[in-house]
Parts: C-alpha cells; structure tokens; sequence
C-alpha cells in the first residue's frame, strides 16, 4: 500500500528540521514539508483550513474551539514556545521605566488575541497587577498596513481597543510616538535602526525571563501541531505517526546541541548557553505531551478566561487526539 500523501505547513526549526529533510519520516506518510511563515500559515488554516496538518497558534485554537469551531485535533506537540519579557518595545519619550508604568499608556498589538499578548497580558496582571482595563490598546500591522484578526472574538467589557487607520503601521506609530508600546513577537524595524529612541521594556530580558521560570516553572507555548479533523477520523493512525515523528526528529536536534566538536550553530558560547539552560530547566527543557504540559495549557487557559476572550472552561484533554496521550511500553 503506498504512503498517504500529507501536506504539513511550519516554520523551519531545528526541532524539526530532519522532519523536513526526511532524515526522519513518520511511519506510513509521504511528507510534504511547506516552510512558510507563521503569520501566513495561521491565516490560511484557520480561513480556509488549506494544508492537512499545520502549526497553529495556541491561543487562537483555543479561542476558536471556545466558540464551538472545531475543524481541527490538536497534536501535543509545542514547536514554538518562548518567554515574551524580550518583546516589549517603548518608545524612549513615553516615560515607561518599569512595567507599572504602563498603566493608562498606549500599547500597541498586531493581533488583540495572538498567544504572545495573552501571556504578556497575563504577566502583566499576575506580576505587576496591571489590569488588560488600565491600558489603551491599539490593533493593527506592525509593518504592512491592514492586518485583520484571523479569528472571531468578543471584546470584553471595559477594554478600549482602537484599530489604527488602515494606512498606518505600528512599527510607524511607535517610532513617531503616537502609541508608548508595542508589544510583538517580531523586533519592529524602527528598533533595529535605532535602538536609543526604541528600547525594551526590560534591557536583561534573559535575567528577567530566568527568574520569571524558577518562581512559575512556566515556559510559555505559543504553538500547537494540528491536523483537520477529517484526515484524523479517517486515518486515527496519522496522529501517532506523526508525534512519534516530531518527538524523533526533536530528540535528534537535542542530541546535537551539545557535540562540542561540530559547531552547528553560529555562536562561539552555544555550549555555555545549552548548559545553563540545562541547570535552570532539566535535562528535556522542550517537553511534548499533553500532560507534561498540563500545567502551562492551564496557565494560558485561565489567562484567555480572566480577559474575557473564551467565556467558559474547555476540557484541553478533549481537544487533542486521544492516541497521543499515553504511549505502549515494551
């Protein structure tokens, strides 16, 4: 029997990088393998559900499975995670020294929902006791004008959120001082090209992150592998398949960060960087898996709950292939 063609759109990691090349094949599928970016790839699965598997954000999965659309079955595996303390950009006239001077600012986000606001909103909240209702948000493209939400939403009460003209950038808006803040998981240009009038909101992030991780344990998801959930009913076997794929093809990178003798990576202090990971966050500092993430899903669930952007508890077990969550022993 030949293998069943599938099409899988993501980013190019390094966790998934032998998935790619076909270094690693998952049992029984003929890969394509479409390296696109994240911005395109979330629009055209969650507009028009184009490719057979894709990387998804968390938070809009979540937000969508909340209101009942459903199209897809999450696979428990995370190929973007990062902390966000790096992404606050502000503009250096605004006046913002440390995180409660946001309160009452203009704070600009490409997308209300995108995963990487919901957790800074929420660390705002927890760390800092800054309500979502204390700033001025402001939505739009951070370097082409007119970005639209890829998906539905109802704004909570209290929440001043203005969509900026549709000729207008937030890379733009910052540099000019018209918003204080723009919070991205892009650097915006105007900080690439000048980095004394645009600054981060915390200038050691790293050390920021670090302590945030010890005092929470959190290391924030902001993607999730889907597949439509027609291939899954049809051909249940696709979903094992391809986790114990992505679960090789991450253990292969993992084993190759650390050969000392072979610099994959261009940073003379990879090794050094690698090793303190290792100290602060344990041996698999990258789990995959539902339950070895439970805690960080739940984190992000009660964060999109607190900001009123799901109305109602969901059951994140129910939402990923029930054949990931426990594997057979020998």
């Amino acid at each position: 029997m030949a293998d069943l063609p599938l099409t899988l759109a993501c980013e190019d990691y390094d966790r998934t990088r032998a998935l790619r090349d076909g270094s690693i094949k998952p049992e029984g599928i003929e890969m394509n393998y479409l390296v696109l970016p994240v911005e395109e790839i979330f629009w055209r699965m969650l507009k028009h559900e184009e490719f057979d598997a894709a990387e998804l954000s968390m938070g809009a999965f979540l937000v969508d499975a909340a209101r009942g659309r459903r199209p897809f079955v999450a696979l428990p595996v995370f190929p973007s995670r990062t902390f966000r303390h790096r992404c606050i950009f502000v503009n250096s006239k605004s006046g913002i020294k440390r995180p409660e001077d946001l309160r009452g600012k203009r704070v600009g986000v490409p997308e209300y929902t995108m995963t990487a606001a919901v957790w800074l909103r929420g660390l705002f909240q927890h760390e800092y006791g800054i309500s979502p209702l204390e700033i001025h948000w402001f939505q739009g493209g951070e370097e082409q004008p007119g970005r639209k939400d890829r998906v539905e939403f109802d704004l909570p009460d209290g929440i001043r959120l203005n969509m900026i003209p549709e000729n207008r950038t937030l890379n733009d808006m910052l540099q000019s001082g018209e918003i204080d803040v723009l919070m991205s998981p892009r650097m915006p240009s105007c900080f690439l090209q000048d980095r004394r009038r645009i600054r981060r909101l915390f200038p050691d992030y790293k050390k920021a992150e670090m302590d945030y991780f010890r005092r929470t344990g959190i290391f924030p998801i902001m993607h999730v592998i889907v597949i439509r959930s027609a291939l899954y009913e049809a051909n249940p076997w696709v979903a094992q398949s391809l986790y114990k794929a992505f679960s090789q093809a991450k253990d292969l990178c993992f084993s190759q960060i650390y050969d000392s003798n072979i610099l994959r990576i261009s940073l003379p202090w990879n090794i050094a960087d690698y090793e303190e990971t290792r100290d602060l966050m344990g041996e698999d500092y990258w789990p995959y898996g539902f339950f070895q993430n439970r805690q960080v899903l739940e984190t992000l669930h009660s964060y999109l709950l607190e900001q009123g952007l799901i109305k109602n508890r969901i059951d994140l077990e129910q939402l990923f292939a029930p054949n990931t969550l426990e594997a057979f022993k020998i």
